[in-house]
């Protein structure tokens, strides 16, 4: 009883988990949700690559708004001209 108990305390749910996987990234987590986010992570492979995918999208954020990451996406020519004219005609 006793047991299960603190099997509830310690283990979080995925909805729980991925919370805790986003605040990290903002502030510091404290003892207990540093225990439970690993607890959870050591059997759920779904939040452990949910924990990865959200590190590298905050990152490439990062560098995107720090002018480190390259983007380059070229409009079309044809679509280009078209806003042109339209601002033009405007």
């Amino acid at each position: 009883m006793l047991m299960q108990k603190i099997m509830n305390m310690m283990v979080n749910s995925c909805k729980k988990t991925t919370e805790l996987i986003d605040k990290q990234l903002f502030t510091p987590l404290t003892a207990k949700e540093k225990m439970q986010l690993q607890v959870h992570k050591s059997m759920c492979k779904t939040c452990t690559a949910y924990e990865h995918q959200s590190k590298f999208i905050d990152t490439a954020i990062g560098k995107l708004f720090t002018g480190k990451l390259k983007v380059n996406i070229k409009m079309p020519e044809k679509k280009k001209n078209k806003i042109l004219e339209e601002i033009k005609n405007s």
